[in-house]
């Protein structure tokens, strides 16, 4: 990398100084501080770099619809997990991500847990660095534990410069 790490970089940077064991715990902890909400279905964060995050939510009847079929709100979240998580890897600290579009076209249903892997290309990464404002469309691919693609999704991300405090 040949930018200074932002914020969350700087915070994962500092898992090292955990103990071996709690590394896992402690990951999970910084990262449901960027992005509360996963705690409440359970998503897990599989791997994360610059250029790459994955999300697994397993299967649990709390996340079933009516139906019995994973509920499109978990799938929405965990695909929104993962974007925003790459997202949250390359953003200046001098701005504020925000989702700006989400669209999923569900093809089939779901069977059993779900993987949510979201790409940034190095281009699109370069972008966010030379621009205080922006917009990008993430990548991201959502699997079964049948290895099949149950959803089509694509999100839009968008940038400002983050609010300054005003002066007195």
């Amino acid at each position: 990398m040949d930018r200074p790490p932002n914020k969350l970089q700087r915070s994962l940077m500092r898992l090292d100084e955990a103990p071996g064991f709690m590394r896992g715990w402690v990951q999970s902890i910084i990262l449901r501080r960027a992005v509360p909400f996963t705690g409440t279905v359970g998503v897990r964060f599989a791997g994360l770099s610059n250029e790459r995050a994955e999300v697994r939510l397993a299967t649990a009847p709390r996340l079933h619809n009516q139906s019995g079929d994973v509920h499109t709100s978990a799938i929405h979240l965990l695909a929104e997990s993962a974007t925003g998580l790459v997202i949250g890897m390359n953003v200046r600290d001098d701005c504020t991500p925000a989702l700006k579009r989400a669209s999923l076209q569900l093809l089939q249903r779901a069977k059993g847990g779900l993987k949510a892997v979201a790409v940034l290309t190095p281009e699109q990464a370069a972008y966010m660095q030379a621009n205080e404002q922006g917009e990008l469309s993430v990548s991201v691919s959502v699997t079964d534990d049948t290895g099949a693609e149950p959803v089509l999704c694509e999100f839009v991300w968008a940038w400002v410069p983050a609010s300054r405090p005003k002066k007195n």
